[in-house]
């Protein structure tokens, strides 16, 4: 029996803990030892059973045994870029370059994983917490130049309470969680979450919505917050509250010609749209716009924005009675006209198909097995990249299935029936670098270290 003693001010959500701390030599061949890194040192795990006591002595000495762990970090030459994926039962954290396992954590339930906005940490939905998961690499400022570290991931107990644990924003410098069966939206300094975990969690401001849905809450400039507005039955649109503390904020605008409004995504000019039953809505510039579907239900749901790029590639979905669509047509709006073109690409694809090159190009990852690159101002295919092979979206949208995650000039997609993962180098069109995996992979994302 393990009994896990915890330091106050720590806050844990009643969600299994987890923790993989086996010797590698213990573990199959693929799977490294998870061991605390540096700034986390405030859960203390005690072997064996007890009365929930702990010493003074105890705790000292335990202590001091996850500092000189801490220690064993090591400065690189280059920031550590780390991929992170799912699995029925846990998660494994590859090296982006060399695609090798450098770590993993056990971690029952179906799992999401969230960037935390600093370049290290990973948010893990597990249902009732966003648990905090640290990928082990990162960068410290020192004057105009910056030290990079490297050292084991490790799945923390740190964790902010959620019912629902829904969708993780970040912008403005801040990350933002929305929790479905509660309406609360809850948003700390992204870059205060590092510093903060060796006796805690950032401070956070809480804002709760009227009433509790499936929604979505985006930072904005000058204080302001975007928030989805609708209730368990129906969503309906947007509301933009201006800057304050809490529920001190005022509502500035609403629309609510948008229903089923779901996700977000933001481009380069400044915009923040949110998709629709029948279109898209846009914030700009303090004005809502309304982006109509050609269709009575066209059905933008999922999105994906660019830092380099003013256009917003979204999916396009037409049947409002179908189980499972598979569309063959992707969305680009002009946030900056509200301009939308509809292209047909000739094969299918999944929610988790979608992404953005370095130079704001449109990915779309078909279930041809090709990458597609798309010019996202003419809507014109630019390359066509063989990397998996034909597959079929399963109607249970949990269930893993090919996924893109671009860092970079690099787009890393699984390929879940073959248990492998592919690199694909964007210049040159081509997949430049292959590796199997342990587990059947789910989610994907990285960090930047």
């Amino acid at each position: 029996m393990t009994q896990k003693i915890t330091l106050s001010p720590l806050r844990l959500a009643p969600v299994p803990l987890g923790l993989a701390t086996r010797p590698a030599a213990a573990r199959p061949a693929l799977r490294a030892a998870v061991v605390p890194s540096v700034l986390l040192a405030a859960t203390l795990v005690l072997a064996g059973c007890s009365n929930g006591d702990q010493s003074a002595a105890q705790a000292a000495g335990e202590n001091s045994g996850q500092e000189s762990r801490a220690k064993a970090a090591k400065e690189v030459s280059a920031p550590a870029k780390r991929l992170m994926h799912t699995y029925d039962g846990g998660i494994v954290v590859l090296d982006a370059k060399t695609l090798a396992p450098v770590g993993d954590a056990d971690l029952p339930g179906f799992n999401r994983l969230n960037p935390a906005g600093d370049g290290r940490h990973v948010l893990v939905s597990t249902g009732d917490a966003f648990r905090v998961f640290d990928a082990g690499s990162w960068t410290e400022a020192h004057g105009d130049h910056g030290h990079h570290y490297a050292a084991q991931p490790q799945l923390t107990d740190r964790a902010f309470e959620a019912d629902h644990a829904g969708h993780v924003v970040v912008h403005e410098d801040l990350t933002v969680l929305f929790s479905d069966g509660s309406g609360k939206v809850e948003s700390f300094n992204s870059e205060d979450l590092a510093s903060s975990l060796e006796s805690g969690l950032p401070d956070t401001d809480v804002y709760t919505t009227p009433s509790p849905h499936h929604g979505v809450a985006v930072p904005l400039e000058e204080g302001k917050l975007l928030v989805t507005v609708g209730t368990e039955e129906a969503r309906t649109g947007i509301a933009i509250l201006g800057p304050g503390k809490g529920q001190d904020r005022e509502e500035l605008l609403r629309n609510e010609d948008c229903p089923g409004v779901h996700g977000e995504a933001t481009a380069a000019d400044g915009a923040v749209v949110v998709d629709c039953e029948n279109g898209m809505l846009i914030y700009k510039d303090g004005v809502i716009t309304k982006v109509k579907s050609p269709d009575a239900y066209g059905r933008m749901g999922n999105q994906a924005g660019s830092e380099a790029s003013p256009i917003v590639l979204g999916d396009y979905k037409v049947d409002k009675e179908a189980t499972l669509e598979r569309p063959t047509r992707i969305s680009l709006v002009d946030t900056r006209t509200g301009g939308l073109q509809l292209v047909e690409l000739g094969t299918s694809y999944s929610f988790r198909s979608l992404g953005r090159g370095p130079a704001g190009e449109a990915l779309v990852l078909g279930t041809d097995g090709a990458l597609r690159v798309i010019d996202p101002l003419s809507g014109t295919v630019t390359s066509t990249i063989p990397v998996v092979a034909p597959w079929e979206e399963s109607e249970t949208w949990q269930d893993p299935r090919p996924t893109l995650f671009v860092q970079g000039s690099t787009a890393y997609v699984t390929e879940p029936e073959a248990r492998k993962i592919h690199a694909v180098d964007l210049k040159k069109a081509a997949v430049a670098k292959t590796a199997e995996l342990e587990h059947i992979p789910n989610e994907l994302t990285g960090v930047t270290g």
